[in-house]
């Protein structure tokens, strides 16, 4: 089968399509073949260790220390359709269209892969029926990472939220929880993206290339910082008393300072990433075939322009996702 393979750690050219062989799923497994992946902004901070500090040793360790061995296929989310099941499996038969995240097994960036049916041990569902394959394919980890910060900041309506990097993946999942909760929205991102951050329900646009958002003497009860690069201690100036700090993408000094500020005032910064699985999965998938979530689809690649689409990405203008087709 055909399959981008992670030859290096490096530039987006370390990406080359090659031929490995088609895997066979084990008894508790479906062998799925992919429709849509893509090329999240993850992918790509791990396929050039753009990382924090902290991870940078644990995932060559994992991964491989002086390039990827464990792991030579990249792609953590995907849409597409059952070909086969394991001999246990009965959530799933062949021929069923799914959606869902291959987790720190990865390898979406092929024509199959095979990954656990039970939910306990994968993240794996039915496809929204009023979704593509390329609209579906984008929803698992942005959508998981930005349901589970917006439940820790316990919104209620009417309360007043910024999101800073709101036009990523996991941005524009955001701005639309937050607006189902019925709070008051102020996107923050570049130029470029604004006019889309408005058109999936921003009620406020800022324009961080013209004006810090940690400098305008506005106050929010929740700030989400999706990208981490904020002033740290402009964003707890931001919030008001008893106000919460969602902040995405920690470095291991903003750990530090994180949980010391929690510790010692009334504001409250929360650290960590999702704990992806089936159940939250669901849960996106009711609210898009409700009409309340959608994807934002920049742009389309086909999975031999792979180094193409995660160079796009590396510039940082995409808006929402970039999405592969197989």
């Amino acid at each position: 089968m055909k399959a981008i393979l992670w030859t290096a750690y490096g530039p987006p050219q370390v990406l080359q399509l090659g031929e490995v062989d088609k895997p066979s799923p084990k008894a508790n497994e479906v062998l799925v073949r992919v429709r849509a992946t893509t090329a999240f902004a993850g992918d790509c901070e791990m396929r050039n260790l753009k990382i924090p500090v902290l991870y940078r040793i644990p995932m060559r360790l994992y991964v491989g220390f002086r390039r990827p061995k464990r792991i030579t296929i990249l792609g953590q989310e995907l849409a597409g359709e059952v070909e086969s099941v394991g001999k246990e499996v009965s959530r799933f038969k062949p021929g069923d269209q799914v959606f869902g995240t291959t987790g720190f097994r990865l390898g979406a960036y092929a024509e199959y892969v095979c990954l656990p049916a039970n939910p306990d041990e994968g993240t794996l569902a039915i496809k929204p029926a009023n979704m593509t394959f390329e609209e579906a394919a984008a929803v698992p980890v942005g959508g998981l990472e930005a349901l589970y910060f917006i439940r820790q900041g316990h919104l209620r309506s009417g309360q007043q939220v910024l999101i800073n990097g709101a036009g990523g993946s996991i941005g524009t999942f955001a701005v639309q929880l937050v607006k189902n909760e019925g709070a008051e929205v102020t996107a923050v991102d570049s130029t470029g993206k604004l006019d889309m951050l408005r058109s999936i329900g921003a009620d406020h646009v800022i324009d961080y290339t013209r004006e810090d958002f940690t400098k305008g003497g506005r106050t929010y009860d929740v700030i989400f910082d999706v990208v981490g690069k904020s002033s740290f201690s402009g964003t707890l100036k931001s919030l008001k008393e008893g106000g919460i700090y969602l902040l995405g993408n920690a470095g291991l000094i903003q750990a530090v300072r994180g949980r010391w500020a929690s510790r010692t005032g009334s504001r409250k910064v929360i650290m960590g990433t999702s704990n992806q699985n089936t159940k939250d999965l669901l849960t996106l998938k009711e609210l898009i075939e409700a009409g309340k979530l959608k994807t934002v689809i920049d742009r389309t690649y086909p999975l031999e322009q792979m180094a193409e689409a995660h160079a796009y990405v590396d510039t940082g203008q995409k808006k929402g996702n970039v999405v592969i087709t197989i």
